[in-house]
Parts: structure tokens; C-alpha cells; sequence
């Protein structure tokens, strides 16, 4: 298989293996375009994981081409996001250092306001606010972790966000705001959840059965099958 650069993501009879080898999908085929937000769905091993590791280019391809724009417009939040042992700030800006945060002409004010949006605000208060040094793994707990991943999302503001799960620790409430706030910004988002909250947010439905088929469909109304997960 090959990995082409383009402005959107195109699969074109792109076998989905398993990480033990295993053929889930013989061939998929299907486009998501800038403004075409997609949601995933289907039972655990039907290759949800194995696709966004090909979206991602972080897996070989065993066959067909795959269209995906640079690194850099793609960003990926898995559900347990990684938090760099370091500043408060460290974890907003990540993998960025402050050097190109200032590049970026990203302030600390905007960085609070950030943090403000995804209801984290606590944390500017405490000890040195954005220059607090602590193991952030251990300090919050996992929804928190959720939030600090999309502020994240929200500092970067790429073209397309991979979202794995990754609101499934934190509040309805939260998680519109989350969604929201990314569409605002005009970032096209491509999620696999089991949520049926999560549908709304999204143009269009991919769904995996688990027996080597799937659907690509519009979506009008909520699909049953995303209802009942």
C-alpha cells in the first residue's frame, strides 16, 4: 500500500488488519473532506482502532492507498491521553515547547481562556497557575485528563481531529461544550465512541458489523445502532 499527501482523507481499498495479523476488512473505501465530520461505529475488534492507527500513518499499509494531509493537520486524542511530567502550561501546548507556542503567537492569556473553556479554570489558581510543575498524571483524574487533551485540540486547531473515545469520562455537559467548541473552530472531526450523544455532532456514519462489512452512510436521523450502544 502507499501513502499519498492530499488536502483531504481518502481510503481506497485499504485492507484492515488486526495488530495480530488478522484480516477484519478486506477492502474499505470511502472519502472525509474538510466539513465532513464522521463518526465510527461498531462492536469492540471490528478494526475502529486499526483504522485511525492507518489514518494516523502510525501503522504499515498492506495494500491499497491511503489520501491524508501532513502530521501537522492531523491531530490524535486517544482515551487515555499522554500528560509530559512539567508545567500546566507543558500539557496545553504539547508536543509544542514555549519557544514555538510564542511562534505560534499563542499568551498565556489565551492558554487560561483555554482552560476556562473546557471547565479546568481551578488549575490557574493553584500553586504557580501555568507554570505549576507536577506529575499531571497522577494530579488529575481521568475526565480531567479528557479535558486537558482537548484544550490541547483547541491550542493546536488542526484541520482534522481523530477523536478515540475520548470524551468517555467526562460530563454530557462537558462533552458539548468539547464538540462545540471544536466545530466553531472549524475543525473537521473524525470520532469512534460508543455514545449515542455523540452522533449529532457528526455529518456522516461509518459503521463496522465485526464480520469483514461496512456502511458509509449520511447521517439523516439517529441510527438505531448508535442509539442502542
Amino acid at each position: 500500500g502507499t501513502y499519498f499527501e492530499g488536502d483531504g482523507i481518502t481510503f481506497e481499498d485499504v485492507p484492515i488488519v488486526s495488530p495480530n495479523g488478522d484480516l477484519l476488512i478486506r477492502a474499505i473505501n470511502f472519502e472525509v473532506t474538510t466539513g465532513m465530520n464522521l463518526f465510527i461505529t461498531g462492536p469492540n475488534g471490528c478494526g475502529k482502532s486499526s483504522l485511525f492507527r492507518i489514518m494516523g500513518a502510525l501503522w504499515p499499509l498492506f495494500g491499497g492507498k491511503v489520501h491524508r494531509p501532513s502530521n501537522e493537520a492531523i491531530f490524535y486524542i486517544p482515551q487515555r491521553p499522554y500528560l509530559p511530567t512539567g508545567t500546566l502550561r507543558d500539557q496545553i501546548i504539547y508536543p509544542h515547547n514555549k519557544l514555538q507556542m510564542r511562534k505560534k503567537r499563542m499568551t498565556d492569556k489565551k492558554l487560561k481562556e483555554l482552560l476556562k473553556i473546557v471547565q479546568l479554570e481551578k488549575y490557574i489558581d493553584k500553586g504557580k497557575g501555568l507554570d505549576e510543575f507536577a506529575n499531571w498524571n497522577a494530579v488529575m483524574a481521568g475526565g480531567e485528563k479528557q479535558r486537558i487533551a482537548m484544550a490541547r485540540l483547541f491550542y493546536h486547531k488542526p484541520k482534522f481531529a481523530i477523536l478515540d473515545e475520548c470524551t468517555s469520562s467526562v460530563s454530557l455537559d462537558i462533552e458539548r461544550i468539547m464538540y462545540t467548541h471544536s466545530k466553531d473552530l472549524g475543525i473537521t472531526l473524525i470520532t469512534v465512541s460508543h455514545r449515542p450523544t455523540l452522533w449529532k455532532y457528526h455529518d456522516y456514519l461509518l459503521r463496522m458489523n465485526g464480520e469483514g462489512d461496512y456502511t458509509f452512510e449520511k447521517i439523516l436521523k439517529a441510527p438505531k445502532a448508535v442509539q442502542n450502544n
